[in-house]
């Protein structure tokens, strides 16, 4: 066994053509010494010369362009290196790099040898690491290298090249990060982006105004740090400068929010396919994170280290048919978590665990059962025959009422459903689908209820989020809580008592007929009922007119942002049978208000006056969050794919950027030492990115227009930023 040494002569280094580097690795092997290494000659300088191009071109976007690692990939420097690298064989490092670029940079393996052994030869040379006995470059027949160990490090970072903080510029973020408290999480720093939608609320708007609409023209990308592709559609969070993000797959990261430096990395291993996520929340010193295979984490805000696992027991043993989507909801001492469910027996919940200790607390049935309140609505099933009531977004918090608001999504299994039966005291409801549920957040227990569409035949969710909004109600000012469901419909419920306010319908459905002023129960209109001998149009579509991407308010004048696209569906005989079980078969049309190739529509709505307010119709579906801030913009992503910035009160398109791949994701703004920052998650879509980007290409070509591929320049957040001058 031989092994491979540090090279500390500068002389030597210099002749080579190499600069000094990071640290000294002292050789370490049974009675080995540093006299006892003769051979004074590292790779070849043009072995190394073409490691680095090599590296430049398939390993800097996610490694770094000196190999300070990124978001997506660790370092390959310094410590971290030596860390993970000592005492392992070269033969291991390098057929480690032979499972490298990972897609879409590159298909893993795609490279020849002799460029993994050059891009291996700069990396160990980066390290100051040479090899013994008498090599002057690393020999492309890599089988000899399972001779040579990596030396163990002996001493740290030298004073010559500074510690890790005057290095990385980073751990003085992390040392003197505060806990973040309840009064933080209720009244947040303007500057910060503490929670999924930023408040409790859930609005989705920012007080922030540097960013506004005389000088958002200027917006440019300050920063951008590449990302693993996959399903997810996550929210940063950003506390004091640092960024906090879930990234695919089932990876935290805290960054440097003002450029993107990796402060810490945690990966963890589900033991199951990594699921798409929404975001993570924040709370004392804690990241609570959920995982593929239901577990809820806390991890140290400054370590990343595990504090507590608790794993969410389930009745079912299909585990891999639930699902944790959506970011956690701290409420008090309670992680709140809904879990999503595709037809699995008795269906889902909403389950709290002590923040403290990670045990839990109590747990909510969102499919009720017989006996229980709202157990007679399921049409007399037995409990292992209900299921649905997925519960896929985060909910929002009233710390003044000590209430916490949650949707349930609908079920799939509708055939049970489609026909009532006939016996006493027995409806088909079925209770909590589509209904707002409002929870004590120390108890699990139900304070009240309000059903926004009963027996949902259509998979038309009331899932969304709950935001809760100061209002004038016939001339009474009114807390209420605000959600619209996938026919772009607005319920408004009173948000003490869930009693139900008013509706405002934005004219993409056609399957209620008519809502009860009083009550708000709609009517379902006849020709949209399934059949299984008749072509029905329904409007809109599965998909829906809204959904995942969430909306936005700006309390200041009470109008809401809405991101909708028009779409509806034929049901009948024919069609995808796969999604719902009463027969009836789905496929996909055009809306007939998008005749003109019109999709995508942002759409605001004065909520004071009850009335829509100016839209913004577009061709291509609409795919990200809503943002609105201060500055009097209104930002969105879509399938361009471009992020847009529209003028709150106009609806003016006021600044748009190409993006280099899909924005499915939320939108976030922050500020750092008094610079504001725009965020966005590209390359990781969501469910209605991917299906609305399907949709899109079938109708434009059933038009006979052109779609051009969208370009695919690799999962990444990228952070916008306006220049100093711009900023006056």
């Amino acid at each position: 066994m031989r092994v491979i040494r540090s090279c500390s002569d500068s002389k030597t280094l210099r002749h080579a053509g190499f600069s000094w580097t990071l640290f000294v690795l002292i050789m370490q092997w049974h009675s080995y010494s540093l006299a006892q290494v003769i051979h004074e000659q590292a790779s070849s300088f043009a072995q190394t010369s073409a490691g680095r191009t090599a590296y430049d071109q398939h390993c800097a976007s996610c490694h770094g362009a000196s190999l300070e690692g990124l978001a997506l990939a660790p370092s390959l420097a310094g410590e971290r290196f030596a860390v993970q690298w000592a005492g392992k064989s070269v033969d291991v490092l390098l057929s480690h790099m032979r499972r490298m670029p990972l897609q879409p940079v590159a298909e893993p393996g795609s490279l020849t040898e002799e460029t993994y052994i050059n891009i291996l030869a700069y990396v160990l040379q980066h390290n100051g690491i040479v090899l013994d006995s008498g090599y002057d470059t690393i020999p492309i027949d890599a089988a000899s290298l399972v001779n040579f160990v990596i030396p163990t490090i002996q001493e740290k970072l030298t004073a010559a090249t500074g510690s890790l903080s005057a290095t990385t510029g980073t751990s003085d973020l992390l040392n003197d990060l505060p806990a973040v408290t309840d009064e933080m999480l209720n009244n947040p720093s303007p500057d910060d982006w503490l929670i999924w939608r930023r408040t409790y609320d859930s609005k989705g708007f920012s007080p922030l105004r540097q960013i506004n609409r005389h000088n958002v023209a200027n917006l440019k990308l300050a920063w951008r740090a590449p990302l693993r592709a996959g399903d997810n559609m996550p929210s940063p969070l950003i506390h004091q400068g640092v960024m906090f993000f879930h990234t695919y797959p089932d990876t935290v990261l805290a960054m440097d929010a003002a450029n993107g430096r990796v402060l810490w990395r945690h990966q963890y291993n589900p033991k199951s396919r990594s699921s798409k996520k929404m975001g993570i929340a924040l709370h004392g010193d804690k990241v609570l994170v959920p995982t593929s295979d239901l577990h809820l984490l806390a991890l140290n805000a400054k370590t990343g280290e595990v504090i507590w696992d608790h794993a969410i027991a389930t009745e079912s043993p299909m585990s891999e048919r639930y699902q944790l989507r959506s970011a956690p909801l701290v409420a008090g001492n309670k992680v709140i978590q809904g879990i999503m469910s595709f037809r699995v027996p008795k269906g889902s919940f909403i389950v709290a665990v002590d923040i403290a200790t990670g045990v839990e607390a109590w747990r909510f049935n969102t499919v009720a059962r017989p006996g229980e309140p709202g157990g007679n609505t399921w049409n007399d099933l037995p409990l292992e025959q209900r299921n649905g009531g997925s519960v896929w977004v985060t909910g929002s918090y009233d710390a003044e009422l000590n209430l916490v608001y949650f949707g349930a999504a609908p079920t799939y299994d509708t055939g049970p459903l489609l026909v009532p039966v006939d016996k006493q005291g027995v409806n088909n409801d079925a209770l909590y689908t589509n209904a707002t549920v409002a929870l004590n957040p120390e108890t699990g227990e139900l304070v009240w209820h309000y059903q926004h569409l009963a027996n949902d035949q259509w998979d038309l969710d009331w899932a969304f989020e709950r935001q809760i909004v100061n209002l004038p109600v016939d001339g009474v000012m009114r807390k209420v809580v605000l959600t619209v469901g996938k026919m772009a419909i607005l319920d408004a419920l009173d948000a003490a008592t869930g009693e139900y306010l008013f509706s405002i319908d934005l004219g993409l459905q056609n399957v209620v007929s008519f809502i009860d002023p009083e009550t708000g129960i709609k009517t379902i209109n006849p020709d949209t009922v399934p059949s299984l001998t008749e072509t029905r149009l329904i409007c809109p579509s599965a998909v829906g007119a809204r959904s995942w991407p969430p909306t936005s308010y700006n309390p200041r004048t009470y109008m809401l942002y809405l991101p909708l696209t028009e779409g509806c569906m034929a049901g009948g005989p024919e069609g995808f049978k796969g999604l719902l079980t009463s027969g009836v078969g789905l496929s996909m049309r055009p809306h007939p208000d998008s005749s003109d190739g019109n999709m995508g529509r942002l759409q605001a709505v004065d909520l004071a006056n009850r009335q829509l307010a100016w839209s913004y119709r577009q061709p291509t579906p609409l795919v990200s969050a809503s943002l609105a801030t201060g500055g009097g913009l209104v930002f969105l992503g879509d399938l361009d794919p471009s992020l847009k910035a529209f003028d709150q009160t106009s609806g003016k398109l006021l600044w748009r950027a190409a993006l280099s791949d899909i924005p499915g994701s939320g939108l976030v703004t922050y500020s750092v030492n008094g610079k504001q920052y725009l965020a966005v998650v590209v390359g990781q879509p969501n469910n209605v990115a991917r299906d609305w980007s399907r949709i899109y290409r079938d109708f434009s070509q059933s038009r006979g227009i052109e779609i051009k591929d969208s370009p695919k320049g690799g999962a990444a957040i990228l952070v916008f930023a306006l220049d100093d001058l711009d900023r006056g």
